[in-house]
């Protein structure tokens, strides 16, 4: 091939990837409903098999190196050539306007090579891995899949951060200090030292973001500091108009279906047909009435294994999961099984129908063996409690109420664009458990 066609040929695509990169998307998001269970996790330890590995966030240490990894599952059961790009986003997820060569070592344009075929399962899929490549800046990124022969089809999009700590967060969780919502809500007060890292204007250069159980629906933003010590280099969050506060939640619910020769926790029953295998979850009831009740999960999210051979990645099955939740129905409302599994997204693919002669709503959804945590969110009913700063994509507090006691996981994220920077840098990054038992 001549080299002036090879330049024409490399020209073309730059222009028709660059066209396409417009408007890409930069949320948690499938578009195509034949792709199921998407996970971007960092590598921790020796055995990168680990299916726990799973339940920790898409955020890693710059400085450390971490590897982060991306699976996902083809349910045509037809090879298709994936490609992947890195979208460089600011603090409140908007694309920045920095150009690919100023956070990624490589030209930014990915295959997706790495395929397995399922195994020994009724619904055959392809399982496609892919290790992120490492990026120059620390802050927000997504990471985009689309189609090698048509790059305006975008498949699927995963939010990950990275980080560098140039200052120390210092946070404490507690219940609130409104006496109205101490038996509700969780409050996190925290400090931040700035020393040895140059800051014009400490009370307004820092951006900071909070978030609950790695959720984005459940984030707050937009906190500014009580107090500023200049002389000892740290700014102080001590909120008192109740920003700084999250609604405690319940305890996840959860179920077991690692295997289908027998019934797992919470499975009310197992259907084995030639095609298919349908599981029914225990018939659940609201939660929101009665006293708080300790019980261990995940913190919404899940995790893939099959129980005979422990190769969850290519020998689980996809199983047809019935929920039943028995309650008289909600007039002009909607409810939806929300979980980790759709992103915290409350769509048709989690919709419940009321069903009459049950006096219940119910839903089917295709997962893949494991374990999962979910609960019930509410669309149409205000909540009780105005809460700003976080946008919530339900109502979850009519179903499983709020408790100030529920275990939970926090995040929080101080951001900096740095003089004569053009996008916001992730500086600071905590993480700390609220009434962990373990």
């Amino acid at each position: 091939m001549p080299v002036t066609f090879r330049l024409f040929l490399l020209l073309h695509l730059l222009i028709v990837v660059r066209a396409a990169a417009q408007n890409l998307p930069t949320e948690d998001r499938i578009f195509d409903t034949s792709l199921k269970t998407v996970l971007l996790y960092p590598v921790l330890g020796n055995d990168a098999t680990d299916p726990a590995q799973t339940l920790n966030p898409p955020v890693i240490d710059q400085t450390v190196g971490t590897q982060l990894m991306l699976e996902f599952d083809d349910l045509t059961a037809n090879y298709r050539p994936f490609r992947a790009k890195l979208v460089h986003c600011n603090a409140d997820w908007k694309q920045s306007v920095l150009n690919d060569i100023e956070f990624t070592y490589e030209y930014n344009d990915y295959p997706i090579q790495d395929y397995q075929i399922s195994l020994n399962t009724k619904i055959p899929y392809y399982h496609y891995r892919f290790p992120v490549p490492k990026v120059k800046l620390p802050g927000n990124y997504v990471l985009v899949v689309y189609n090698e022969r048509n790059p305006r089809q975008i498949y699927f999009s995963r939010r990950f951060i990275t980080y560098t700590n140039r200052v120390a967060v210092s946070p404490t969780v507690q219940f609130a200090n409104d006496p109205q919502l101490r038996f509700t809500d969780q409050q996190i007060n925290f400090d931040i030292s700035y020393r040895g890292y140059p800051l014009i204007s400490p009370q307004d250069d820092l951006k900071i973001v909070i978030r609950q159980d790695y959720r984005d629906d459940r984030a707050i933003s937009g906190l500014r500091p009580t107090n500023v010590r200049v002389f000892d280099n740290l700014l102080e969050y001590r909120l008192f108009d109740l920003k700084n506060t999250f609604p405690g939640g319940n305890e996840y619910r959860y179920f077991d279906t690692r295997t289908v020769l027998s019934r797992g926790n919470y499975i009310e029953r197992v259907e084995r047909k030639e095609d298919k295998n349908t599981v029914f979850v225990n018939t659940d009831g609201p939660r929101s009435v009665g006293v708080y009740v300790q019980t261990d999960d995940f913190n919404g999210q899940y995790v893939i294994d099959q129980l005979e051979t422990r190769i969850g990645a290519t020998q689980a099955d996809y199983i047809t999961t019935v929920f039943t939740l028995r309650i008289d129905e909600i007039a002009n409302a909607d409810v939806f099984v929300n979980s980790a599994f759709n992103f915290w997204r409350l769509d048709d693919l989690n919709r419940m129908s009321y069903v009459p002669e049950l006096r219940a709503y119910q839903a089917e959804i295709q997962l893949k063996q494991g374990v999962y945590n979910y609960n019930y969110s509410v669309k149409g009913i205000p909540l009780p409690v105005t809460r700003s700063g976080m946008t919530l994509s339900g109502n979850e507090t009519l179903l499983e109420g709020n408790y100030s006691d529920t275990e939970n996981d926090y995040e929080l994220f101080v951001y900096h664009r740095p003089p004569a920077a053009r996008a916001d840098q992730l500086i600071g990054y905590r993480r700390l458990g609220y009434n962990k038992r373990k």
